[in-house]
């Protein structure tokens, strides 16, 4: 699954790179993340729980920086267990100047879900992980435009 998008937020860029780079920061934002594990160079693990309605399940991602080009640009790679289910994902965020002193963030993610997680349907996937995208966006830019 392909999921891409582009949001305004209405802070400096040094302070939206310095947010969205860090893994408690992030995490504090990201729906279902119950706790982070920050390993050396530049990874971290994720524990968090996931689905929707009846189904859910918690998962462990493994998180690392795989590239950074700071301010600019950041890619992220993930790799999440669950019983029974995987996940992979390839993430890169841009951040370029906006209008009045704010910030651009554009993002693309490139997911891979395999397992028990999968069977509920992409449908479904793709619905939960746009509502949580949009949430974990929300909550930076109220956090951030404060």
């Amino acid at each position: 699954m392909k999921f891409e998008g582009r949001v305004e937020i209405h802070a400096p860029r040094a302070m939206v790179w310095t947010f969205v780079t860090d893994p408690d920061q992030i995490a504090s934002c990201v729906p279902g993340v119950q706790s982070i594990e920050k390993l050396e160079g530049g990874r971290f693990k994720a524990h968090a729980k996931v689905g929707s309605g009846f189904f859910s399940a918690k998962v462990v991602v493994d998180v690392e920086f795989t590239e950074i080009h700071e301010p600019d640009d950041a890619t992220v790679h993930a790799r999440g267990h669950a019983p029974g289910s995987a996940l992979d994902a390839t993430a890169k965020m841009v951040l370029t100047d906006g209008a009045g002193g704010s910030t651009v963030v554009g993002w693309t993610a490139d997911v891979t879900i395999s397992g028990m997680i999968a069977s509920v349907g992409e449908g479904r996937i793709d619905g939960t992980a746009n509502q949580g995208i949009g949430q974990t966006f929300d909550c930076i830019k109220t956090k951030l435009e404060a």
